[in-house]
């Protein structure tokens, strides 16, 4: 993990650091804080590899983090003790219940994820909170951007909850490989995460299509060896619901 504090704020931001240099126009209301304000958040810049937890409830406490570069998931752990995804975010997303636990003094309900490469900035929570009560245009930004999280939170879970596991495992499948490239490293745990399913159910879905000679697996690992036949699987499905 590689970290960068940004020391000396009387220099224009931008120019401070290479990989801020695009920072305001992946999040241009961040122009509207003055120099001063981000000295005192304290921001830092923060690169992870594939797989790594970057935010957990014990770091919500203290920062707030923004995605410059890649993508995240979100985990939540079920009633049932089971993580569940509940969202991705890219470059220029904010996570709602980050920005909700810190206005209610509650508690971060889940993990953030980093399912590429990442690169974050970190800032201090109060100066965020702060930031929202003050300048309208982070205000506007932030809750704008919030509501068309809820939006597009709520079309995945409805997507999920129409579609049988099958469809949903295949669909999955091929999206994380291609033709060129059939293998992908991912277990059944993070694909039962991925689905919103337990691992018993993922694992037997994929015992029946590794039988029928669709997909191979090893440890870690997945091969897709009939591409067509899971896409004619979906397109089955396409067809019934039709």
């Amino acid at each position: 993990m590689k970290t960068h504090s940004i020391l000396d704020w009387r220099i224009p931001m931008a120019h401070v650091l290479p990989e801020l240099h695009s920072l305001f126009d992946i999040f241009p209301c961040f122009r509207t804080i003055p120099t001063e304000e981000w000295a005192a958040a304290k921001p830092h810049l923060r690169s992870f590899p594939a797989k790594s937890t970057l935010f957990r409830s014990d770091d919500a406490v203290h920062y707030t983090l923004f995605l410059i570069s890649g993508t995240v998931q979100i985990l939540n752990l079920t009633e049932g003790g089971r993580e569940a995804l509940t969202n991705r975010l890219s470059a220029g997303d904010i996570c709602a219940m980050m920005v909700l636990s810190g206005l209610s003094d509650r508690e971060y309900p889940g993990t953030i994820t980093a399912e590429t490469e990442v690169t974050v900035m970190f800032v201090e929570k109060k100066a965020f909170l702060h930031w929202i009560q003050v300048y309208a245009p982070i205000r506007n930004a932030v809750f704008g951007n919030i509501l068309d999280g809820l939006i597009q939170l709520g079309s995945l879970l409805s997507d999920k909850m129409s579609q049988p596991l099958d469809f949903r495992l295949a669909e999955t499948l091929l999206k994380l490989t291609s033709a060129q490239q059939p293998t992908v490293r991912i277990t059944h745990q993070q694909l039962a995460v991925e689905l919103g399913s337990a691992r018993e159910v993922v694992s037997r879905v994929m015992g029946r299509m590794k039988k029928k000679g669709w997909i191979e697996t090893g440890r870690g690992v997945v091969t897709v060896r009939q591409r067509g036949a899971l896409t004619e699987l979906i397109g089955d499905q396409v067809t019934e619901a039709v």
